[in-house]
Protein backbone atom coordinates (compact mmCIF):
# COMPACT_ATOMS: atom_id res chain seq x y z
CA UNK A 1 0.00 0.00 0.00
CA UNK A 2 1.05 3.52 -0.99
CA UNK A 3 -0.02 6.02 2.13
CA UNK A 4 1.70 9.10 0.57
CA UNK A 5 1.28 11.21 -2.33
CA UNK A 6 4.06 13.73 -2.85
CA UNK A 7 2.99 16.36 -5.81
CA UNK A 8 6.65 17.61 -6.34
CA UNK A 9 9.71 15.37 -5.29
CA UNK A 10 12.26 17.80 -4.19
CA UNK A 11 15.60 15.39 -3.43
CA UNK A 12 17.35 18.41 -1.68
CA UNK A 13 14.83 19.54 0.72
CA UNK A 14 15.61 20.10 4.24
CA UNK A 15 12.81 18.58 5.84
CA UNK A 16 9.32 17.17 4.52
CA UNK A 17 5.94 18.55 5.75
CA UNK A 18 3.34 15.29 6.28
CA UNK A 19 0.11 16.59 5.79
CA UNK A 20 -3.11 14.79 7.39
CA UNK A 21 -6.55 15.57 5.30
CA UNK A 22 -10.06 15.94 7.05
CA UNK A 23 -13.23 13.07 7.39
CA UNK A 24 -14.27 12.74 3.90
CA UNK A 25 -10.96 14.60 2.87
CA UNK A 26 -8.23 12.88 0.13
CA UNK A 27 -4.53 13.90 -0.33
CA UNK A 28 -5.31 16.18 -2.82
CA UNK A 29 -6.70 18.34 -0.58
CA UNK A 30 -3.17 19.54 -0.04
CA UNK A 31 -1.43 19.04 -3.58
CA UNK A 32 -1.53 22.90 -4.21
CA UNK A 33 0.92 23.26 -1.15
CA UNK A 34 3.92 22.33 -2.79
CA UNK A 35 3.80 25.26 -4.90
CA UNK A 36 2.94 27.31 -1.86
CA UNK A 37 6.05 26.09 0.09
CA UNK A 38 9.51 26.77 -0.62
CA UNK A 39 11.59 24.52 -2.20
CA UNK A 40 13.60 23.68 1.26
CA UNK A 41 10.55 21.09 2.30
CA UNK A 42 8.87 18.21 0.41
CA UNK A 43 5.22 17.96 0.62
CA UNK A 44 3.73 14.81 1.46
CA UNK A 45 -0.21 13.45 1.73
CA UNK A 46 -1.41 11.11 3.91
CA UNK A 47 -4.14 8.48 1.38
CA UNK A 48 -6.28 7.35 3.48
CA UNK A 49 -7.88 3.83 2.73
CA UNK A 50 -11.24 3.80 0.40
CA UNK A 51 -10.82 6.63 -1.22
CA UNK A 52 -9.73 8.75 -4.25
CA UNK A 53 -7.03 5.67 -6.03
CA UNK A 54 -7.08 3.83 -2.58
CA UNK A 55 -11.20 3.62 -3.21
CA UNK A 56 -10.69 -0.56 -3.44
CA UNK A 57 -8.39 -0.63 0.11
CA UNK A 58 -10.45 -1.70 2.85
CA UNK A 59 -11.83 1.18 5.44
CA UNK A 60 -10.10 1.76 8.77
CA UNK A 61 -12.28 2.41 11.60
CA UNK A 62 -9.97 2.58 14.09
CA UNK A 63 -7.73 5.92 14.55
CA UNK A 64 -4.81 4.83 16.66
CA UNK A 65 -4.70 2.20 14.18
CA UNK A 66 -5.01 3.79 11.36
CA UNK A 67 -1.94 6.09 12.76
CA UNK A 68 0.26 3.14 14.00
CA UNK A 69 -0.23 2.22 10.06
CA UNK A 70 0.64 5.82 8.80
CA UNK A 71 3.72 5.72 11.14
CA UNK A 72 5.06 2.89 9.85
CA UNK A 73 4.85 3.73 5.83
CA UNK A 74 6.87 7.43 7.15
CA UNK A 75 9.78 5.34 8.14
CA UNK A 76 11.40 5.61 4.77
CA UNK A 77 10.87 9.19 4.76
CA UNK A 78 12.80 9.59 7.92
CA UNK A 79 15.98 10.36 6.47
CA UNK A 80 15.17 14.32 7.03
CA UNK A 81 13.28 15.77 9.87
CA UNK A 82 9.40 15.48 9.68
CA UNK A 83 6.77 17.95 10.04
CA UNK A 84 3.03 16.75 10.59
CA UNK A 85 0.16 19.31 9.86
CA UNK A 86 -3.26 17.94 9.96
CA UNK A 87 -6.85 19.37 10.04
CA UNK A 88 -10.06 18.81 11.84
CA UNK A 89 -10.25 15.11 11.93
CA UNK A 90 -6.60 14.66 10.63
CA UNK A 91 -5.05 16.46 13.66
CA UNK A 92 -5.98 14.00 15.72
CA UNK A 93 -4.43 11.36 13.51
CA UNK A 94 -1.71 13.75 13.44
CA UNK A 95 -1.32 13.92 17.15
CA UNK A 96 -1.43 9.88 17.19
CA UNK A 97 0.96 9.98 14.88
CA UNK A 98 3.88 12.02 16.87
CA UNK A 99 2.91 10.09 19.81
CA UNK A 100 4.15 6.68 17.87
CA UNK A 101 7.02 8.56 16.43
CA UNK A 102 8.37 9.92 19.89
CA UNK A 103 7.88 6.70 21.31
CA UNK A 104 10.33 5.13 18.65
CA UNK A 105 12.47 7.88 19.03
CA UNK A 106 12.05 9.95 15.68
CA UNK A 107 10.55 13.10 17.26
CA UNK A 108 9.07 14.82 14.76
CA UNK A 109 10.30 18.68 14.33
CA UNK A 110 6.94 20.10 14.78
CA UNK A 111 3.12 19.46 15.23
CA UNK A 112 0.49 21.58 13.35
CA UNK A 113 -2.99 20.72 14.53
CA UNK A 114 -5.60 22.86 12.77
CA UNK A 115 -9.30 23.28 13.22
CA UNK A 116 -9.26 20.60 16.10
CA UNK A 117 -10.40 19.96 19.39
CA UNK A 118 -7.51 18.79 21.43
CA UNK A 119 -7.04 15.09 21.54
CA UNK A 120 -8.16 14.97 25.31
CA UNK A 121 -11.14 17.23 25.33
CA UNK A 122 -12.86 15.92 22.35
CA UNK A 123 -16.61 16.43 23.96
CA UNK A 124 -19.51 14.90 23.10
CA UNK A 125 -19.77 12.66 19.36
CA UNK A 126 -22.14 14.15 17.42
CA UNK A 127 -23.43 11.35 15.87
CA UNK A 128 -23.06 11.66 12.18
CA UNK A 129 -21.70 8.57 11.27
CA UNK A 130 -25.55 7.44 11.81
CA UNK A 131 -26.95 10.28 10.33
CA UNK A 132 -29.10 9.25 6.62
CA UNK A 133 -27.53 10.37 3.57
CA UNK A 134 -29.33 13.82 3.25
CA UNK A 135 -28.79 14.63 6.89
CA UNK A 136 -24.63 13.52 6.27
CA UNK A 137 -24.65 15.59 2.96
CA UNK A 138 -26.19 18.42 5.11
CA UNK A 139 -23.57 18.31 7.76
CA UNK A 140 -20.97 18.39 4.93
CA UNK A 141 -22.32 21.53 3.61
CA UNK A 142 -22.68 23.09 6.81
CA UNK A 143 -18.95 22.63 7.50
CA UNK A 144 -17.80 23.82 4.24
CA UNK A 145 -14.84 22.49 1.72
CA UNK A 146 -17.63 20.29 -0.15
CA UNK A 147 -19.01 20.94 -3.52
CA UNK A 148 -22.71 20.83 -3.11
CA UNK A 149 -23.27 20.40 -6.35
CA UNK A 150 -21.43 17.08 -6.34
CA UNK A 151 -22.67 15.58 -3.70
CA UNK A 152 -26.30 16.21 -5.28
CA UNK A 153 -25.33 13.80 -7.80
CA UNK A 154 -26.93 10.43 -6.47
CA UNK A 155 -23.72 8.25 -8.34
CA UNK A 156 -21.03 10.90 -6.47
CA UNK A 157 -23.04 10.02 -3.07
CA UNK A 158 -22.66 6.39 -3.99
CA UNK A 159 -19.16 6.72 -4.18
CA UNK A 160 -18.45 9.39 -2.25
CA UNK A 161 -20.75 8.88 1.44
CA UNK A 162 -19.08 5.27 2.59
CA UNK A 163 -15.93 6.65 3.28
CA UNK A 164 -17.39 10.29 4.53
CA UNK A 165 -19.51 8.00 7.00
CA UNK A 166 -16.49 5.89 8.06
CA UNK A 167 -14.27 9.08 8.78
CA UNK A 168 -17.06 10.35 11.06
CA UNK A 169 -17.55 7.15 12.67
CA UNK A 170 -13.31 6.81 13.32
CA UNK A 171 -13.54 10.74 14.85
CA UNK A 172 -16.88 9.74 16.88
CA UNK A 173 -15.03 6.24 18.31
CA UNK A 174 -11.88 7.65 19.29
CA UNK A 175 -10.86 8.28 22.76
CA UNK A 176 -7.75 9.74 24.27
CA UNK A 177 -5.21 7.63 26.17
CA UNK A 178 -2.80 8.60 28.12
CA UNK A 179 -1.69 5.50 29.23
CA UNK A 180 1.83 4.09 28.47
CA UNK A 181 3.74 3.00 26.08
CA UNK A 182 3.78 6.96 25.11
CA UNK A 183 5.01 9.49 26.94
CA UNK A 184 2.66 12.33 28.21
CA UNK A 185 3.17 14.92 27.26
CA UNK A 186 4.57 15.39 24.00
CA UNK A 187 8.31 16.97 23.71
CA UNK A 188 7.47 17.94 19.47
CA UNK A 189 6.50 21.84 19.37
CA UNK A 190 3.07 22.14 18.72
CA UNK A 191 1.57 25.13 16.71
CA UNK A 192 -2.48 25.40 16.63
CA UNK A 193 -4.59 26.98 14.01
CA UNK A 194 -8.70 27.85 13.98
CA UNK A 195 -10.14 29.89 11.98
CA UNK A 196 -12.01 32.91 14.31
CA UNK A 197 -15.77 31.71 12.68
CA UNK A 198 -14.87 28.15 13.15
CA UNK A 199 -18.23 26.72 14.52
CA UNK A 200 -16.83 23.15 16.09
CA UNK A 201 -13.49 24.82 17.87
CA UNK A 202 -12.79 27.81 19.47
CA UNK A 203 -9.84 29.37 20.11
CA UNK A 204 -9.69 29.09 23.28
CA UNK A 205 -11.25 25.14 22.98
CA UNK A 206 -7.82 25.02 20.76
CA UNK A 207 -5.38 26.23 23.06
CA UNK A 208 -5.84 23.17 25.18
CA UNK A 209 -3.30 21.91 22.77
CA UNK A 210 -0.98 23.27 24.93
CA UNK A 211 -1.19 20.92 27.33
CA UNK A 212 -0.56 18.02 25.44
CA UNK A 213 3.36 19.27 24.98
CA UNK A 214 6.23 19.75 27.17
CA UNK A 215 7.62 21.83 24.04
CA UNK A 216 6.84 25.33 22.40
CA UNK A 217 3.01 25.87 21.95
CA UNK A 218 1.79 28.72 20.05
CA UNK A 219 -1.82 29.02 18.77
CA UNK A 220 -2.92 30.83 15.66
CA UNK A 221 -6.33 32.35 14.51
CA UNK A 222 -7.03 32.84 11.24
CA UNK A 223 -10.53 34.77 9.73
CA UNK A 224 -12.89 32.08 8.60
CA UNK A 225 -14.39 29.14 9.15
CA UNK A 226 -13.98 25.76 9.53
CA UNK A 227 -12.05 25.47 6.24
CA UNK A 228 -10.48 28.90 6.48
CA UNK A 229 -6.65 27.14 5.34
CA UNK A 230 -8.47 27.14 2.53
CA UNK A 231 -9.03 31.12 0.96
CA UNK A 232 -6.07 32.14 3.87
CA UNK A 233 -3.59 29.28 2.43
CA UNK A 234 -1.05 32.00 1.92
CA UNK A 235 -1.09 32.96 5.71
CA UNK A 236 -1.11 29.34 7.10
CA UNK A 237 1.94 28.33 4.56
CA UNK A 238 3.25 31.80 5.83
CA UNK A 239 3.01 30.93 9.60
CA UNK A 240 4.40 27.14 9.48
CA UNK A 241 7.64 28.76 7.70
CA UNK A 242 8.00 31.45 10.27
CA UNK A 243 7.49 28.77 13.07
CA UNK A 244 10.11 26.16 11.16
CA UNK A 245 12.56 29.23 10.67
CA UNK A 246 12.46 28.49 7.27
CA UNK A 247 13.13 31.97 4.98
CA UNK A 248 10.13 31.95 2.57
CA UNK A 249 12.83 31.96 -0.55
Amino acid sequence: MIWFRCAQTRPWASMRLICFPHAGGSAVFYRSWAKALTPAIEVHAVQYPGRADRIRDPFITDGRQLARLVAGALSPLLDRPVVLFGHSMGAVLAYEVARVLENQGNTPAHLFVSGARPAHQRGEPEGNAGKDDDALVAEMVKLGGSDAEVLADPEMRELILPYVRNDFALVESYTYKPAEPFTTPLSTPVTAMVGDADPHVTVAQATGWGELTSGAFTINEFAGDHFYLVPQQAQVVSEILRQLNVPVS
